[in-house]
């Protein structure tokens, strides 16, 4: 009886290891599709107020932006948007900062919108951005006129170009430490850090992010927490961090949210 139980228990435990096994490479080959659930996704035509940009990443791959002229000589916020956008949905964005005196480009990653096809990851997407970045740099506009606003996913992209010198405001809204440490909230039980290459390490560059930096979080922020927002505005030196009480992920700027429009607007002009 006690070898039948003894085999027993060896059989389930390793019945349990390769299913184990098998669910760390199915999450390894898979999670792409959580981390960028909007690529794949098509963009309306660029708007009558809006033109598209076309460039090339230093890996070959054709990205796109869209760009809102401002007045001559305004200062040019450049957008990255969230995981589960594209382009598109942020025109109503680009068009209050308009409104507010800014030139807006709203940039696009690989595999998204009018930059499909492609296949997004952490160096493609940074290696978008600074396309777009030299596209305009190549128009003269100097990084001591660039704003770099980030969206959730969007908030390591504007966060490694401003460790890299390419912008002289960063605008971070709803930020991650890392994407591994958002990925490990969500899902606690999963070895996250094994499954997943991209990292997109905000927590780790803010030392490094000279740019004069603001923060905004929402204390009910349902995907990103709020402690993280809190963390990244205490690295990067002189950070303004911006407490949006009641706050969700993705409403910071809704209703009378449309206040920090006018927030934003007075740190980059001040």
């Amino acid at each position: 009886m006690a070898v039948a139980v003894r085999a027993w228990v060896r059989r389930v435990a390793v019945g349990g290891a390769v299913l184990y096994a098998v669910t760390l490479v199915l999450g390894h080959l898979f999670y792409r599709r959580l981390l960028y659930p909007g690529a794949g996704r098509k963009d309306v035509a660029p708007p009558e107020d809006a033109r598209l940009l076309t460039c090339v990443a230093s890996d070959g791959v054709s990205v796109h932006a869209l760009e809102f002229a401002g007045p001559p000589g305004a200062r040019t916020v450049v957008y990255f948007h969230g995981n589960g956008e594209v382009a598109g949905d942020d025109v109503w964005i680009a068009r209050e900062l308009v409104r507010r005196g800014f030139h807006v480009v709203l940039g696009e990653y690989r595999g998204y919108g009018a930059s499909a096809p492609g296949e997004p990851s952490e160096a493609g997407l940074y290696a978008d951005a600074e396309a777009v970045l030299a596209a305009l740099g190549a128009r003269g506009i100097d990084r001591a006129r660039i704003v770099l606003w980030g969206m959730s996913l969007g908030t390591g992209v504007a966060a490694e170009m401003a460790k890299r010198g390419r912008g002289d405001v960063l605008v971070l809204v709803a930020p991650y430490t890392s994407i591994i440490d958002v990925a490990a909230y969500h899902f606690p039980i999963a070895p996250v850090s094994l499954l997943m290459e991209e990292r997109y390490d905000t927590l780790a560059k803010a030392p490094d992010i000279r740019a004069r930096t603001l923060v905004l979080h929402g204390t009910r922020d349902e995907v990103v927490p709020f402690a993280m927002g809190r963390r990244v505005a205490a690295a990067i030196g002189g950070a303004t961090f911006v407490v949006v009480e009641g706050g969700r992920h993705s409403d910071l700027f809704l209703g009378e949210g449309w206040r920090h429009f006018d927030e934003v607007r007075s740190f980059i002009t001040r």
